[in-house]
C-alpha cells in the first residue's frame, strides 16, 4: 500500500523528495515485471480504505507472530466477481485536430506555412483503470491546450494574427508506435504535408528540474533543425532552462517508433519532440502507468515548458528570432494561466485513458474536443481502427469481496456451546413438565426381568 499526501512541492523536504523518487522507481520496476514476466496467477489492485487496512493489519500481526493462516488459526478468502473477459475486436482510436488560420496578405494566392503542435493523449499500463498518465502524457495535453488558448488570443485580432497557420493535434495510439499519429498524417493531402514548416511534439514535460531535451531524426547540421534548436535555446536561456539536442536516425524498415516526431519524419516532415526524457523509452514504457500519478508532477515545470514552447513559436511566427521580446510575459493578458493548467491536470490525473477502452463518444474525448473548439477553428474528430499489435481484452474493473474464514477451533467451540445449550434446554423442559424423577429415570438402567422356568 502506498500513501501520498497532497503537499505543496515547494515545501517538501529533501527526504520527502527522495522518498517519492524511491517509490516511483519501485512502481516502475513493478510494472516492468508485470508486463514482461510470465506470472501464473492474477494480480489485482485495490484502492486503500479502512476495511483493507484492517485486513492488512491483521495479516501483518499473524506474520509477525509467526503464525501463518491455517485451519486452526483462520484466514481470509478473496473472491473477485465479474464476467469472463472478452477480446475487444477492432478497437478504435480517435484523433482530434483544430486550426488557427493565419492572416494572408492581399492578393497572396500561396498557401501559408503551418506549424503543428501535437500531443498524444492516451495511456497504457498493467492496470488500465489506474493508468492516468499525469506526466505521460497529461503534461503534454495540458501544454497543448494552454498554447492553443494563448495563441487564440493573438489570432482573434487581425492586427496580431501571424502569417502562419497553427495546427493543433491530439492524437491517440501513442503507446502502440503512435499508431494514431501515423493514420492522422496519412489522411493529410500532399499539399498540407508540404506546408508544414515544422511540428513540435510534446511528451512528458511535467517532472523535470532544469533540463529538457529536443529529440530529432534529421541530423543536427540540417538547416531546419538548427533553426528550431537555436530558437528554443535562446528562449530557454532567458528562462533559465537548459535545452539539449539528441539525434536518433530512424530505420524505415523497422516499424518500431520511439518518438511521435518519427512518424512525421517518415513522411519527410521536419519535426521534433520536446521531453524531459534523455533517451527513447522502450516499447510500453513511460506510457502513463502505475508510477505516473499526480503526486510526481510539478506544475511549475509544466508552466515553464509552456512558456518555452509558446515563446519560441511566437518569435518564429512574428520574425522575432534572436530578439529578447517577451510576448507571453507574466502579469499581462497573455500570461500563462496556472489555475487553468492545474484544473486540467487534476482532471487528467483522475481519468484513465487506455485507447481501446475509450469509445468514439467517450465523455473524455468529447471534453477534449469541446475544449479545443473553445480556442481553435475547424475542429474535427477522426476515428480509426487500431492496428492489432496486441490482443486486448475488456473488463478493467471488478468487485473484490473479502471473507473472513473461521478456524476449526472456532467451529469446535461453537459446537460445544451449542451442544451444552441443547442439553440444558432439554433438562429444563423435562423437569418442568415431568419432574426430576422422570429425568433421573431416563439415565437409570432398567431392572432385568427374570423368566421362571416351567
Amino acid at each position: 500500500m502506498l500513501n501520498f499526501e497532497n503537499r505543496d512541492p515547494t515545501s517538501e523536504s529533501k527526504y520527502q523528495i527522495h522518498e517519492k523518487k524511491l517509490i516511483k522507481n519501485v512502481l516502475v520496476e513493478l510494472e516492468r515485471l508485470l508486463i514482461y514476466a510470465n506470472i501464473p496467477y492474477p494480480v489485482y489492485f485495490a484502492f486503500e480504505d479502512d476495511d483493507i487496512d484492517a485486513v492488512l493489519a491483521d495479516v501483518k500481526r499473524n506474520d509477525a507472530s509467526g503464525q501463518p493462516a491455517t485451519a486452526t488459526t483462520g484466514s481470509y478468502k478473496l473472491v473477485v466477481s465479474g464476467p469472463e473477459p472478452k477480446r475487444i475486436a477492432s478497437p478504435t482510436i480517435t484523433n482530434i485536430q483544430g486550426w488557427l488560420p493565419g492572416l494572408k496578405a492581399d492578393g497572396d494566392l500561396n498557401q501559408l506555412p503551418t506549424i503543428a503542435i501535437v500531443a498524444s493523449y492516451d495511456t497504457f499500463g498493467t492496470a488500465p483503470a489506474l493508468s492516468v498518465g499525469s506526466d505521460s502524457n497529461g503534461s503534454g495535453i495540458v501544454a497543448l491546450l494552454e498554447i492553443a488558448r494563448l495563441f487564440s488570443l493573438l489570432y482573434s485580432n487581425p492586427k496580431t494574427r501571424g502569417r502562419y497557420n497553427l495546427l493543433f493535434g491530439l492524437t491517440s495510439g501513442g503507446p502502440y508506435n503512435y499508431n494514431g499519429t501515423h493514420k492522422w498524417l496519412r489522411s493529410f493531402d500532399q499539399r498540407l504535408r508540404e506546408s508544414i514548416d515544422y511540428a513540435i511534439c510534446l511528451n512528458s514535460i511535467g517532472s523535470w528540474d532544469n533540463k529538457l531535451w529536443i529529440h530529432v531524426s534529421k541530423p543536427p547540421e540540417n538547416a531546419f533543425i538548427k533553426q528550431i534548436f537555436e530558437g528554443f535555446s535562446t528562449v530557454a536561456e532567458e528562462l533559465g532552462i537548459e535545452v539539449g539536442l539528441k539525434h536518433k536516425k530512424i530505420n524505415i524498415s523497422n516499424p518500431r517508433v520511439a518518438w511521435e516526431h518519427e512518424q512525421f519524419s517518415r513522411l519527410r516532415v521536419t519535426a521534433a519532440t520536446l521531453t524531459e526524457l534523455s533517451a527513447p523509452p522502450e516499447l510500453l514504457e513511460s506510457t502513463g502507468g502505475l508510477s505516473d500519478s499526480r503526486h510526481f508532477v510539478n506544475e511549475d515545470a509544466i508552466v515553464r515548458s509552456i512558456k518555452l514552447v509558446a515563446e519560441s513559436i511566437a518569435r518564429h511566427v512574428y520574425g522575432y528570432q534572436g530578439k529578447n521580446i517577451q510576448i507571453f510575459a507574466d502579469d499581462t493578458s497573455l500570461a500563462v494561466n496556472a489555475p487553468y493548467i492545474r484544473s486540467w491536470l487534476d482532471i487528467l490525473s483522475q481519468t484513465p485513458r487506455v485507447a481501446p477502452f475509450l469509445s468514439k463518444n467517450d465523455p473524455f474525448v468529447m471534453a477534449l474536443k469541446k475544449e479545443l473548439q473553445a480556442h481553435t477553428h475547424e475542429v474535427n474528430v477522426q476515428h480509426e481502427v487500431l492496428d492489432e499489435m496486441f490482443t486486448i481484452y475488456d473488463l478493467t474493473k471488478a468487485k473484490l469481496n473479502i471473507y473472513q474464514v473461521a478456524s476449526v477451533t472456532f467451529d469446535l467451540l461453537l459446537l460445544l456451546v451449542l451442544g451444552s445449550y441443547l442439553i440444558t434446554l432439554f433438562t429444563f423442559l423435562v423437569i418442568t413438565t415431568r419432574g426430576l424423577d422422570d429425568l433421573i429415570s431416563l439415565f437409570r438402567r432398567p431392572p432385568s426381568r427374570k423368566v421362571k422356568a416351567v
